[in-house]
């Protein structure tokens, strides 16, 4: 399915607000965030990013992604800035440009295993906050609307049966996928379950979220869904 990347000249250019959208791994937040910050005229923050970033300085250093101690000490030597282009962020780690290097498996895999531990969110949760402390802003994540922005003025809750977010997850790897669909089906699901059972600020959606699901949806009828929805929570917003 192909969605018309353009955005519309029309759209409002809001500033200092703040649009939340969480949800599990394969859900086309990153997908829709994109649409919604050309649409409204944001900035497009991608915090998952910096997890991967961080995640690939772990791995290049042989840290222990299982010790929390080690990678709390190797946090406090790490700087991560995300800055914003027209596609998509550019995220640059200890002063590399590092986009390129952080979207394999492996990369993936190794921020979901880092991300749960309390310290490592606390200081991420502290970078996220400084991003967009301005506003004006697009942030996607899994606690942006709970634990990063809980005032955000729009938030989304995005989701998609497990089944259906692996089968998209595998259509994005290539003609010649690593793995097979079953293989990213489960390890989806055990990422979910991680997600979902961390003790620190686990996926849940805000009880203000909107709640959309594009099990059935089409691209298009997502991205149409996610643009009604924040049109109306900033039209309330003005008011």
């Amino acid at each position: 399915m192909n969605l018309d990347e353009t955005s519309t000249g029309s759209a409002a250019r809001t500033r200092r607000i703040i649009v939340a959208i969480d949800g599990p791994a394969g859900a086309g937040k990153s997908t829709i965030a994109r649409h919604l910050a050309r649409h409204f005229g944001l900035l497009n923050l991608e915090t998952g990013a910096m997890y991967r970033a961080f995640a690939l300085k772990a791995l290049r250093g042989e840290v222990p992604l299982g010790d929390s101690h080690a990678l709390e000490q190797l946090a406090a030597e790490t700087t991560i800035r995300l800055e914003p282009d027209e596609v998509e962020n550019r995220v640059v780690l200890d002063g590399e440009d590092v986009t390129g290097l952080i979207r394999n498996q492996t990369v993936t895999d190794a921020a979901s295993r880092v991300s749960v531990f309390p310290p490592i969110r606390a200081w991420m949760v502290r970078l996220q906050q400084e991003l967009g402390a301005t506003g004006g802003v697009v942030m996607e994540g899994r606690d942006i609307g709970t634990v990063v922005f809980p005032h955000a003025d729009a938030k989304i809750f995005l989701d998609a049966a497990p089944e259906v977010r692996g089968m998209r997850r595998f259509d994005q790897l290539g003609p010649t996928p690593a793995q097979q669909p079953e293989e990213v089906i489960r390890d989806l699901r055990e990422r979910d379950y991680r997600d979902r059972h961390r003790v620190d600020s686990p996926l849940l959606p805000a009880a203000d979220a909107v709640l959309l699901d594009s099990t059935s949806m089409s691209l298009e009828e997502a991205v149409k869904a996610a643009e009604e929805i924040v049109a109306e929570r900033l039209a309330a917003h003005t008011r």
